[in-house]
C-alpha cells in the first residue's frame, strides 16, 4: 500500500517536474520498386502488410511511429524524405520489403539528418522452397521469391551510404525473430533517452569539492555531446526557499520520508524536521527551475544557513532521486549525467564509487554516502543519523541501502583528452554478502573478468572515480546510445 502510493506520487512528479517529452517519434519508411507491382499482382500488399507488422511492434508505450509507407520511386522518396523530417523523427527505420534501386533510398536518407537503421527482415526463417516450386508458373514463383529477397539489396544500400558519408547500422534476422527485435528495441531505447537527455535541465547546486581533479568536469563538451542545458544554481536560493516554506509543503516532505524510508529509531525528531524542511525547498527548487538532474556540493562556515541545508540534502536528494530527478554529490556533473542515462530507461542509476575488494569472494564493492536511488533498492531505505560526514563537514540524517541483487551494470561517462569521450560499461551482478552499516549505499557486485582485471581494466579507461549503478544488463542499448551521440564506447 505505502510502494503504491510512493511510485504513483513519483509518476505524477516526473511529469510536473521535468521538461522531458512523453513520447519520441521514431520514422519507418519500406522500399520496393514500382516495376514489380504491375507484373506481380499481390506483392505490393503482401510486402505492405509485412511493414506494418514492424510498424506495429515498435510502436508502444512513450513511442510513436511515424510510417510513411513503401517508397518505390525517386518521387515517392523526396516526398517520404520531406515527411520524415517533418515529423521531427530521432531515429529512421528502412525496412528492406524486397528488391529496390538505391536511387530510389538516397533522398530519402539525404533529406532526413537522422541515423538510419536498415531492418533487413524476411518474413521467415527460410523460404518454403517446395510451395515456392509447386506453384509451377515461373512468373509466381518468381513473385513469391521476391517477398522474401530481402538481402539483395542491403549490399547495394550499404555502398551508397558509404560512399555518401551516410551512416547507417543494419539489423538482419525474421519478422519474429526475438534477437532480431532485441537488437530493434535497443536502438529505440537510445533514441528515446537521446531525446529526453537532450531536454533535460541539470542543476549544479554551489561548486566541486576542492582537489577532485578527476571530477572537474567539461560542460561545454557535455552539452555538446548530450545537449541537456546546465544551470548554475546558488545555495542562497536553497536557504531562501527554505526559509519561506509553507506548512503544508513541509507536512507533505514529512510525509514522503515517512512512507519512503525505514527511519531508524535512534534519529532525532529535531534531525527528520530538519530534513523534511530541506526536502520540501529542493523540491521547490526543482520545479522553479524546471530540473531534470542535479549534482551539488557546498562547505560554507559555521554558522552560515547553508551549511544548515548542506548538512540535511541527504533524504531530500534520495526523494528527488527516487522521483526522477537524479542527485549526484561532489559536484559531479559527468556522472549525473550517466545517473540520468540510467533513470530515462527506467533502470536505476544509482550514485557510486569504489568502496573496496573482497579477494576471498572476488567481488568489488561498491558505493557512496549522500543519495541513494530507493526504486533499485534490495530492500527499503533506511534514514539513519551520522555523527560525522566523513571528509564533510557537520552531521545529520544519512541513507543506507543495498542495490537489488540480480544483474546489473556499471556505466560512467568518460572525458578523456581532446575529442575522445566514451560510456564506460561493465554488466556484472550484485550479490549477498557482507557490507558495511555505516550510513551509505553498500552493495557487492561480481563481474565475469574478476574483481582484479575488472578494476584493472575500468581504471584504465581514465573515468572519474565515480559510476551509476543500474539494475538488469543495460549495455546493448547503452552501445547504441554511443553510436547516436559519436561517443566511444567501451564495455569491460
Amino acid at each position: 500500500m505505502v510502494l503504491g502510493m510512493f511510485l504513483a506520487r513519483c509518476r505524477r512528479y516526473r511529469v510536473g517536474m521535468t521538461t522531458l517529452s512523453s513520447t519520441t517519434t521514431v520514422g519507418l519508411f519500406g522500399i520496393g520498386l514500382d516495376t514489380y507491382w504491375p507484373q506481380f499482382p499481390g506483392l505490393k500488399d503482401e510486402l505492405l502488410g509485412y511493414q506494418q507488422r514492424i510498424a506495429t511492434r515498435l510502436a508502444k508505450p512513450g513511442v510513436r511511429v511515424e510510417d510513411v509507407g513503401l517508397v518505390d520511386s525517386p518521387d515517392a522518396a523526396r516526398v517520404a524524405g520531406a515527411r520524415l523530417r517533418a515529423a521531427g523523427c530521432e531515429i529512421v527505420f528502412l525496412y528492406i520489403s524486397t528488391y529496390a534501386l538505391s536511387s530510389t533510398v538516397l533522398p530519402v536518407v539525404q533529406a532526413i539528418g537522422r541515423p538510419v537503421v536498415v531492418l533487413n527482415l524476411q518474413p521467415t526463417p527460410a523460404m518454403d522452397y517446395a510451395a515456392i516450386n509447386a506453384l509451377g508458373d515461373r512468373g509466381a514463383m518468381t513473385g513469391a521469391w521476391l517477398a522474401n529477397c530481402q538481402a539483395c539489396s542491403v549490399p547495394e544500400v550499404a555502398n551508397v551510404f558509404r560512399r555518401s558519408g551516410l551512416p547507417f547500422q543494419v539489423v538482419t534476422g525474421h519478422l519474429d525473430e526475438a534477437c532480431a527485435w532485441t537488437a530493434i528495441d535497443s536502438w529505440v531505447t537510445a533514441a528515446r533517452v537521446r531525446s529526453q537527455l537532450a531536454a533535460t535541465r541539470v542543476g549544479m547546486l554551489g561548486r566541486y569539492y576542492g582537489g577532485m581533479l578527476d571530477v572537474y568536469s567539461d560542460i561545454t563538451r557535455l552539452a555538446a555531446r548530450f545537449g541537456c542545458h546546465h544551470e548554475m544554481l546558488e545555495m542562497d536560493e536553497v536557504v531562501a526557499l527554505r526559509r519561506d516554506l509553507s506548512a503544508a509543503a513541509v507536512a507533505d516532505a514529512r510525509h514522503r520520508l515517512e512512507t519512503t524510508f525505514r527511519i531508524d529509531p535512534s534519529c532525532e525528531p529535531m534531525e527528520v524536521d530538519r530534513a523534511a524542511r530541506t526536502a520540501a525547498a529542493l523540491s521547490a527548487l526543482v520545479e522553479r527551475h524546471r530540473l531534470g538532474a542535479l549534482c551539488y556540493y557546498h562547505e560554507g562556515v559555521t554558522g552560515d544557513p547553508g551549511q544548515d541545508v548542506v548538512t540535511s540534502l541527504i533524504p531530500g536528494l534520495t526523494l528527488l532521486t527516487a522521483e526522477g530527478i537524479p542527485c549526484a554529490g561532489e559536484y559531479e556533473a559527468k556522472n549525473v549525467i550517466a545517473m540520468k542515462i540510467l533513470d530515462l530507461a527506467k533502470t536505476g542509476g544509482s550514485f557510486s564509487e569504489f568502496y573496496g575488494l573482497d579477494l576471498t569472494d572476488d567481488v568489488v564493492l561498491l558505493g557512496h554516502d549522500g543519495p541513494g536511488h530507493p526504486r533499485i533498492a534490495q530492500e527499503q531505505v533506511s534514514l539513519v543519523p551520522l555523527p560525522l560526514y566523513h571528509g564533510k563537514p557537520g552531521k545529520g540524517l544519512s541513507i543506507q541501502m543495498r542495490v537489488r541483487h540480480g544483474a546489473a551494470t556499471a556505466l560512467a561517462v568518460v572525458q578523456g583528452p581532446a575529442d575522445q569521450d566514451e560510456l564506460l560499461v561493465a554488466e556484472g551482478e550484485a550479490v549477498a554478502g557482507p557490507t558495511l552499516a555505516i550510513g551509505n549505499t553498500n552493495s557487492r557486485y561480481r563481474f565475469p573478468c574478476g574483481a582484479r582485471n575488472f578494476i584493472d581494466r575500468w581504471s584504465a579507461r581514465g573515468p572519474s572515480h565515480h559510476c551509476a549503478i543500474a539494475t538488469g544488463h543495460q549495455g546493448a542499448w547503452l552501445r547504441r546510445l554511443a553510436d547516436l551521440t559519436g561517443l566511444g564506447y567501451t564495455s569491460i
